[in-house]
């Protein structure tokens, strides 16, 4: 018996019921009980998976759990309106995507390592889905790899590490710095939206405009508050991804 998580399990189950339109069969019954008349009435176990077909309304299921203690609950599920598969954008499409591992042991990291290299050469997996759930949705352990490319980077964490974003000052901008960002991230472009939001009654002209044309970063009184302005947007596009600072500075 499955205990706490047996209500959960049957939810589970028909929702999936309701996606597929197959009715399960009903799992380790050899014999049905005695205590039901099975003769009178319509109801029977299922014993073989069963179609369950379109039939112009939406499919609904019930789903009970009774519990040791005298609680009882009953839900009613209903089938999911169909929804167009969504087409991935060409904008989604980044040069390089950072593949993060972690593991307990340098063992464990080069069993990671192995298994996330076979799921994206069997297509098992997209490239950009991938590196964004190592990023985001796994747990960080001391041994850690970033595969770049062709470039792989391996290291230990140190207890107590920190992180810390240093911002750059006057003299590292360039012409088209955060273009194509504001174009691919939707977070670094809402974050740089905001930027320009706060400067605009400071200065006379649109932050995001000039990442965008590359315009007038020859004047100080433009490239400082953009350069100010991409890294913050840069900070927020990294926080997203999983590496949030303990410190800015710059």
């Amino acid at each position: 018996h499955a205990q706490a998580a047996a209500g959960v399990g049957g939810v589970i189950k028909m929702v999936m019921a309701l996606e597929h339109g197959v009715l399960p069969r009903t799992l380790h019954v050899d014999v049905p009980s005695s205590q039901v008349d099975w003769e009178a009435g319509a109801v029977s176990l299922l014993t073989e998976d069963r179609a369950w077909p379109e039939v112009g309304r939406p499919r609904r299921a019930g789903v009970s759990s009774f519990g040791v203690s005298g609680t009882n609950a009953h839900v009613i599920l209903e089938q999911a309106p169909a929804v167009e598969a969504v087409v991935e954008s060409a904008s989604r499409e980044l040069p390089v995507v950072p593949l993060v591992l972690t593991a307990k042991s340098e063992a464990a990291l080069n069993e990671q390592s192995s298994r996330v290299s076979s799921l994206l050469e069997h297509g098992e997996a997209g490239l950009l889905d991938a590196g964004f759930t190592l990023a985001t949705g796994r747990s960080v352990f001391e041994h850690r790899r970033v595969f770049l490319g062709d470039t792989t980077v391996d290291g230990v964490a140190v207890p107590g590490g920190r992180r810390v974003l240093v911002f750059p000052g006057q003299g590292t901008q360039w012409v088209g710095m955060g273009a194509e960002l504001v174009e691919s991230s939707p977070v670094f472009a809402a974050r740089l939206r905001e930027c320009a939001d706060a400067l605009a009654p400071f200065v006379d002209f649109d932050v995001v405009e000039v990442v965008r044309e590359g315009r007038s970063l020859d004047r100080v009184d433009v490239v400082q508050p953009v350069t100010w302005a991409v890294m913050v947007s840069l900070a927020a596009l990294w926080r997203s991804l999983g590496v949030v600072p303990d410190a800015v500075v710059g």
